[in-house]
């Protein structure tokens, strides 16, 4: 198990859980449980067991079906009810009855919160803390308390506030959870009031929302006010702006401030967790997020790529490769001559000063009319791979291509594709039907190759995306075509740019096709 000394508490699963658009199933929670348990986090809050039936079954399903290696599971709950005692409260039960080591408790430290929202007296609200933690202390649980709204609260109400956490801590809450809970505080105040809630003889920590785009400097200033116990979800999910984003929060204590949160080997792994967590929850990454995203070290400009060249820590404020991530060289107008050295190099070539020059004029040249490498790092290699080569060399070439959009008699459209191509000393020609041009297109072209390239067969077209290029407008606009393919392995995108938006998809579907073929082994002919 983690070090007791300082906690590292994911709340993705309930508060997480609470952003829009996000919806976990109870097998979604535990494969994401298991995810952060293999990075090592002290806590993980399954849900509010009690309050709805899916937290319930999470955790009825968490006693045989998670093995945790390193955290403990907690479960969510609030105070016992004004005026019951807490061993009669039936939700204060479904915490007990839970089989979760830690119950974290919610309470109100904001006065008006109080008064107005639970319509009790400030009296009674410390009852209900004390019996409450001392009640499930005695049934064998660790009691962990949030202290909801108290910053906000210390601002209307400081001797209140500081009271809740010194009740908390007296009926046997290991750790006070100040709460940041409408996310509106920066970094100095909040370091300064953590201060004073330190000063209470209480175990204090940190639960901060992003409402401000503070809550990790808000998080590691209470850090360094003396909090010891740091909450946050993974990929900063959460509700509105979301919380602070655990990832970043390990990474920057860890690589920064030198403390020794996760198990060795475990930042490593942090990318690979961070998308894979993803994956599950079907939201699209953010490319941007520090350490973990894709762009994150990602250089552009060729100033940058001529001193990467020199050394990558030059514009770099770590080594990617401490959390899992690489460097990416991106290919652009931009691009001065280190850029593209550097990118040949990424995908294993070793250019000439003169296919350095020949590519450097051809990417501007390209970018100038529309096209755009920094997104389609299959489209530059296959680029490259023509200029290394001196002449572009293609498994098929392509007679024709033909697309016919029909609307029937009973309002339903149908495309309908014809190819001609010419692959290994054959003339093909394939028709294919789709639900869209650039579908049809896909299948005709599958039909046409895939007898003598089986292995198209596992080629799948997984994402496309189509822009009106600055400065061009109506119908006879400048299209962009983006596409990303898969083959079970790894994905890669083309790019397209034509007048007509069927023809700007072809080039980027043949450009996918031909990158597949050469990513199964076949070489051009």
């Amino acid at each position: 198990m983690a070090d007791d000394r300082f906690h590292v508490y994911d709340t993705t699963l309930r508060d997480g859980a609470q952003q829009e658009g996000l919806n976990l199933t109870v097998a979604d929670k535990l494969a994401i449980a298991r995810h952060l348990d293999s990075l090592g986090v002290g806590f993980i809050e399954g849900g509010w067991p009690g309050a709805n039936p899916k937290d319930t079954e999470f955790f009825r399903q968490a006693r045989t079906e998670l093995d945790l290696k390193h955290a403990r599971l907690a479960a969510f709950g609030a105070t016992r009810r004004a005026g019951v005692k807490a061993a009669d409260d039936p939700l204060v039960a479904a915490l007990r009855e839970s089989g979760a080591p830690v119950v974290t408790l919610v309470a109100k430290s904001h006065d008006r919160h109080v008064e107005l929202a639970l319509r009790t007296t400030l009296e009674e609200n410390l009852a209900m803390i004390r019996d409450t933690v001392s009640h499930l202390r005695a049934e064998g649980q660790r009691v962990f308390l949030d202290a909801e709204h108290f910053f906000d609260g210390y601002k209307s109400n400081p001797a209140y506030a500081l009271e809740v956490v010194r009740t908390a801590a007296e009926a046997g809450a290991d750790v006070i959870a100040l709460c940041d809970t409408n996310g509106g505080m920066l970094p100095d105040e909040l370091g300064e009031v953590v201060q004073e809630a330190v000063r209470s003889s209480a175990r204090v920590g940190i639960h901060c929302h992003d409402d401000t785009g503070c809550a990790v400097a808000n998080t590691l200033a209470a850090v360094q006010a003396g909090a010891t116990h740091v909450q946050g979800c993974a990929n900063g999910y959460g509700e509105r702006s979301g919380n602070a984003n655990l990832f970043t929060v390990v990474a920057n204590l860890q690589l920064k401030r030198g403390f020794d949160l996760v198990p060795a080997g475990a930042l490593a792994d942090m990318t690979r967790i961070a998308h894979a967590i993803t994956e599950v929850t079907n939201v699209t990454p953010n490319s941007h997020a520090p350490y973990v995203g894709t762009s994150a070290f990602a250089h552009k400009a060729g100033l940058h790529a001529s001193a990467i060249k020199v050394d990558p820590n030059l514009y770099q404020h770590i080594d990617p490769a401490e959390v899992g991530n690489d460097m990416r060289m991106l290919v652009s107008d931009m691009a001065g001559r280190a850029s593209v050295e550097l990118k040949g190099r990424e995908l294993g070539y070793e250019l000439t000063p003169d296919h350095t020059k020949a590519l450097v004029k051809e990417v501007k040249n390209l970018e100038s009319q529309g096209y755009t490498f920094e997104a389609a790092d299959a489209s530059f290699e296959l680029l490259l791979r023509d200029t290394v080569r001196g002449e572009r060399r293609r498994h098929f070439e392509v007679e024709s291509w033909r697309v016919i959009v029909e609307r029937t008699k009973g309002g339903e459209l149908v495309s309908e594709a014809t190819v001609k191509v010419h692959a290994k000393g054959e003339r093909i020609v394939a028709t294919g039907e789709g639900n869209g041009p650039v579908n049809a297109l896909d299948k005709a072209v599958r039909l046409a190759l895939e007898q003598l390239y089986p292995e198209l067969a596992k080629l799948e077209l997984v994402d496309y995306k189509v822009r009106i290029l600055e400065g061009t407008h109506g119908t006879d606009a400048v299209t962009r075509v983006l596409i990303t393919s898969s083959d079970d392995r790894a994905e890669w995108s083309t790019v397209g740019v034509a007048e007509n938006i069927i023809d700007a998809s072809w080039q980027a579907l043949e450009q996918a096709v031909t990158y597949g073929l050469l990513r199964a082994g076949r070489e051009t002919l």
